[in-house]
């Protein structure tokens, strides 16, 4: 071809489309698929999202928080989102505006009702809500606040559900990131089973 012979529009475009065709084939499907392959793989648990089974049924995930109505049941964080997992929000409210005083305040004369203690020992993660909405872990001390309920609610000894919870109470992750925590739900599953082995 001589040089000053303009290239075809057909030549021009080869190019482009063929970047767009790797780009979009190799990083955007085959990349995406290796991936998840081997997240499956190494991670089997968790790449199908931490699903907790009891008698063949699904009940929950590790991973998300639930609300638990009844008495016999330790309750969950409140949830901005509604334990809703396809609408993660916190509530998005600073810490100056008052309604979101009000409706801690509001809370924690709920919950305190509910526990029969003073609203000035109700922790702080049984009125606020987490960032994603959802968080399915308690501190030690919002769960040991419910004991004496969840005891006289299933008729068991104190005792008896303060060994579960210390059981259940995990360690900062590698000693040393995050606070100890609980998970309420995996507690509330054990709750049943210690009971319905007895």
């Amino acid at each position: 071809m001589n040089a000053s012979t303009p290239a075809s529009p057909r030549s021009t475009l080869r190019a482009p489309l063929m970047l767009a065709a790797i780009a979009l084939l190799g990083f955007g499907l085959l990349y995406s698929l290796a991936g998840t392959g081997l997240g499956r793989v190494l991670f089997p648990h968790q790449a199908t999202g931490s699903l907790i089974e009891r008698d063949g049924r699904v009940v929950g995930s590790s991973l998300v928080a639930q609300p638990f109505a009844d008495d016999r049941y330790f309750q969950s964080r409140p949830s901005a989102a509604h334990y809703d997992v396809m609408a993660l929000a916190g509530s998005n409210q600073a810490r100056t505006n008052p309604e979101l005083r009000s409706r801690i305040d509001e809370a924690r004369s709920a919950v305190a009702a509910r526990e029969g203690v003073d609203p000035a020992e109700v922790p702080g993660d049984l009125v606020t809500q987490s960032g994603g909405g959802i968080d399915p872990h308690l501190s030690p001390a919002a769960v040991r606040i419910q004991i004496a309920r969840v005891a006289r609610a299933r008729g068991i000894q104190a005792a008896h559900v303060e060994r579960l919870v210390a059981t259940h109470t995990e360690a900062p992750q590698f000693g040393v990131l995050g606070a100890p925590r609980i998970n309420v739900l995996a507690l509330n599953l054990a709750l049943d089973q210690a009971q319905a082995s007895e």
